[in-house]
């Protein structure tokens, strides 16, 4: 049973296997959270449970997961990222220059940790893990409903 319960914390703190991408998991499960957005767009309640079952998932199997590797926020957690970019996304239009300009600025913005989100990497568990990415993805989506308006997008 307890192989069961340690896959189930892997395959979603990894975001199915995601965290194992050489060289750049973060970047290349925020990607995979594109694919996961247009699947979803267009279809506010499901992407809004979508979102939440993810989140949810993260917080709960990124702790457990960090205590599985034995050190803290490890590289290979990457639920987080695909939790933030589904924030960035949230009811931007599908233009592609949009989605672009959003991908980096949240990539930017999970790097950077501006605050609050810096304050979130000293909590333990799910909570560190998630919560700068949340706060990345909402200043994220912040910026671009505000630039999209300016720009009469």
């Amino acid at each position: 049973m307890r192989k069961h319960v340690e896959w189930f914390h892997k395959i979603g703190a990894t975001f199915f296997y995601c965290g194992y991408f050489p060289g750049a998991p973060g970047t290349f499960a925020s990607a995979a959270a594109v694919f996961l957005y247009w699947i979803l767009r267009g279809h506010v309640g499901l992407y809004l449970a979508g979102f939440s079952a993810l989140t949810a998932w993260g917080f709960f199997s990124g702790g457990a997961m960090e205590k599985m590797v034995g050190r803290k926020d490890p590289g290979c957690i990457v639920i987080d990222e695909v939790s933030g970019v589904l924030i960035s996304f949230f009811l931007l239009p599908p233009v592609p220059k949009v989605l672009w300009t959003a991908f980096f600025l949240f990539r930017a913005f999970d790097m950077f940790k501006i605050y609050p989100a810096n304050k979130f990497e000293i909590c333990k568990g799910g909570t560190g893990i998630m919560m700068d990415d949340i706060i990345a993805g909402i200043y994220t989506n912040l910026v671009m409903q505000i630039a999209i308006r300016l720009a009469g997008i």
